[in-house]
């Protein structure tokens, strides 16, 4: 609703003028009366959304170097503090070993079949 109504140009949140950002302490402002509006009770930050940009892309698949580059990290391991978040891509790994297994079991059904 937001993008439709302002359109912003260059910046995501424009400032009065629409050629500079909102400035930090204002985004802080909206942070907190978004937070406080929707009755979080957990301490949410303008640096909050930082990590849950970071981590729907880690989710969504995005190469932890790109995110690396959009966040402006000079060092990886600096990133890597925003993998400890999620554990969804984690879950769907499947070893080798795990692989064999099944497909051990999926043969030895079509053998018990046949």
């Amino acid at each position: 609703m937001y993008f439709d109504n302002y359109k912003p140009i260059y910046w995501l949140f424009e400032g009065q003028d629409g050629k500079l950002p909102y400035s930090e302490r204002s985004i802080q402002n909206v942070v907190k009366m978004a937070v406080k509006k929707a009755a979080i009770h957990k301490k949410v930050t303008p640096h909050t959304m930082r990590h849950c940009f970071a981590t729907h892309l880690l989710d969504g698949g995005t190469d932890v170097r790109y995110i690396q580059e959009l966040l402006g990290h000079s060092d990886i391991k600096t990133t890597l503090i925003y993998t400890h978040v999620t554990n969804h891509k984690l879950s769907m790994i499947e070893s080798p070993l795990d692989k064999l297994m099944k497909n051990k079991r999926e043969n030895d059904k079509k053998d018990e079949k046949n």
